[in-house]
């Protein structure tokens, strides 16, 4: 005969500590999705589609692994603005005296004539920044942007992530340090990270006696092209792009600069978002304008 002990149901244990920091998350609204432990790299390649509130599909990752927890800005609703320490480093001249993204957040809002805005839910990193979480509007989208802001100021929106409060990574934990209710994302800030709209066509000064017309076609073409880019296709959309315009560069067709200059435009409503810089729009396009000028092409005619 059994015991009475053994008689008495057993109490549930509790969940992982990371599994109710996910399941925190969710109930808060936020759609997760594991990171690899003690990382913020994705542990699952399409993290944003898979990215839910769903209390069996959470349990489910978390039941085994200890996986830091990934938000989906974007599904769920926010735009986080990511404020880097300047960790000793020099910042450069047009933020004299930053100390980090803090300093220059302050500064923006100075000159916008608002209150900084710190009055949010914010999570303070392992290596000594802060996480900033709002509202994001219902319009404009606005998506992830690299110091468009400023120096060590990024945002985290359509097409990005952050790391909850509660994940650990070698360096600590992620700690929210203010427990305010998640304001909407001040006007100012939202105008100032809403890309410009696509550039207005190109007016082309093409030599008289050529198929002038077939060219423009093919460089409104191409620069539309670059301009409606989404973030995984714009490096090879632009590269594409200026290896047809330099190769008409290359066959006397079109002049070098005003192709540059087009591409350049085009290529323009990108940088800062999603991490693409000036640098790289720049050496994309002398790459493919290199390339098509190797391979000059002559057009003869208004359908070759």
């Amino acid at each position: 005969m059994s015991s009475p002990a053994t008689n008495r149901p057993r109490a549930s244990s509790p969940p992982p500590r990371l599994m109710r920091v996910a399941l925190e998350a969710s109930y808060a609204g936020h759609a997760v999705f594991p990171l690899w432990p003690r990382s913020k790299k994705p542990a699952l390649r399409d993290w944003e589609s898979a990215a839910t509130c769903e209390d069996d599909q959470i349990r489910d990752w978390w039941s085994s692994v200890p996986y830091n927890v990934g938000i989906a800005t974007g599904p769920s609703g926010l735009h986080v603005v990511d404020l880097d320490d300047g960790h000793g480093h020099e910042p450069p001249p047009e933020w004299p005296r930053a100390r980090g993204g803090r300093d220059v957040l302050a500064r923006l809002a100075e000159a916008a004539g608002q209150p900084y805005p710190g009055d949010t839910y914010t999570v303070a990193t392992p290596t000594g920044g802060l996480h900033l979480y709002f509202r994001a509007p219902e319009e404009p989208e606005l998506r992830s942007t690299v110091a468009r802001l400023g120096w060590r100021v990024d945002t985290r929106g359509a097409g990005g992530y952050i790391v909850a409060a509660g994940s650990v990574r070698p360096e600590g934990y992620y700690r929210a340090m203010n427990r305010a209710e998640i304001a909407p994302l001040p006007l100012w800030l939202v105008e100032a990270l809403t890309p410009p709209p696509p550039p207005d066509p190109i007016e082309l000064d093409l030599p008289a006696g050529r198929a002038s017309a077939y060219v423009a076609a093919v460089v409104e073409g191409e620069t539309d092209a670059v301009a409606l880019a989404t973030t995984g296709s714009r490096r090879n959309t632009l590269l594409r792009a200026a290896g047809r315009l330099g190769r008409l560069v290359g066959g006397g067709e079109l002049d070098e600069h005003t192709a540059r200059s087009a591409l350049r435009a085009a290529a323009q409503r990108h940088i800062g978002h999603d991490g693409f810089t000036e640098r790289e729009a720049d050496t994309t396009i002398r790459d493919g304008m290199a390339w098509g000028i190797d391979r000059p092409r002559h057009v003869t005619g208004p359908t070759r």
